[in-house]
């Protein structure tokens, strides 16, 4: 199996983020290494071997997805015997010609710490506090709620639009403690009804997920997850809640598409 490495002397967030979205697009199994803040020539000495290794055991040239700052380290890195691909520089000259401005690379700028790094603080923090409708007497503060039956994705999307973009995400869990004959939003969820998001799943997939957690249970059964699934359903439809179906989403595309959705604004880091 071939090797791709992800080399920076940074977080290497940059260049796994590149590659792998490069590497998506073609059906080939790859052995995959990240390795970040490779910043001293004693780290690229360790490097250079890890890539002469891969090399030698799998008798192709690994791919060498790199950003970084240090021309030194670089230089090294890319001439241990792999193929490199440097998304930042194949790009930079253009953006240079337009904004008419020379590049000034830093390192650790692109994920460090800055004068808007409180915002994705605050909304971790937030989401936390918020998690599974914990803290109702807060949802003003939120730039989101979402809602859904239990185990449909709600604390991870919650967690990853504030760990990625800074938005407050609070959620709202209807389980069994909801009377889904007459399936109705508590009052604090109403008095914030434009700040609501539903998520749904298939009910193969909710099955699914319900039973690694349950075995056997009422919870988990077909017949349970199909009545729970329809009748919020029908809560949303009820209550112009927008919604989707994450059956066969990532977090990463759950929370892009609640952000097409809703037009709402990231925080920029």
């Amino acid at each position: 199996m071939r090797t791709a490495f992800y080399i920076s002397d940074g977080t290497a967030l940059t260049a796994e983020a590149f590659g792998h979205a490069l590497l998506s697009m073609f059906p080939v199994e790859l052995n995959h290494k990240t390795l970040p803040f490779i910043d001293t020539q004693e780290k690229a000495e360790n490097v250079c071997r890890q890539i002469k290794q891969a090399l030698n055991d799998d008798g192709e040239p690994p791919l060498i997805f790199h950003t970084f700052v240090n021309e030194k380290l670089k230089s090294k890195i890319v001439n241990c015997g792999g193929i490199g691909y440097d998304f930042l520089e194949q790009f930079k000259g253009s953006v240079e010609q337009q904004l008419q401005v020379k590049a000034q690379p830093k390192t650790h700028r692109t994920h460090g710490a800055h004068k808007n790094y409180n915002f994705r603080v605050d909304a971790i923090n937030y989401a936390l506090d918020n998690d599974d409708g914990k803290k109702l007497n807060q949802l003003d503060d939120a730039d989101i709620i979402l809602v859904g039956v239990s185990r449909t994705g709600k604390t991870p999307t919650s967690l990853y639009l504030a760990l990625q973009y800074g938005i407050k995400a609070a959620n709202y869990p209807i389980t069994d403690d909801d009377d889904f004959e007459h399936l109705d939003l508590p009052r604090e969820l109403k008095l914030q009804r434009h700040k609501l998001f539903g998520l749904t799943l298939n009910v193969q997939r909710l099955h699914e997920i319900r039973s690694g957690r349950r075995q056997g249970s009422h919870y988990a059964s077909m017949q349970q997850c199909r009545f729970e699934l329809q009748e919020v359903e029908k809560l949303y439809r009820r209550e112009a809640i927008p919604f989707i179906n994450s059956t066969h989403f990532s977090v990463e595309e759950i929370a892009a598409k609640i952000l097409a959705k809703t037009n709402l604004q990231r925080r920029r880091f």
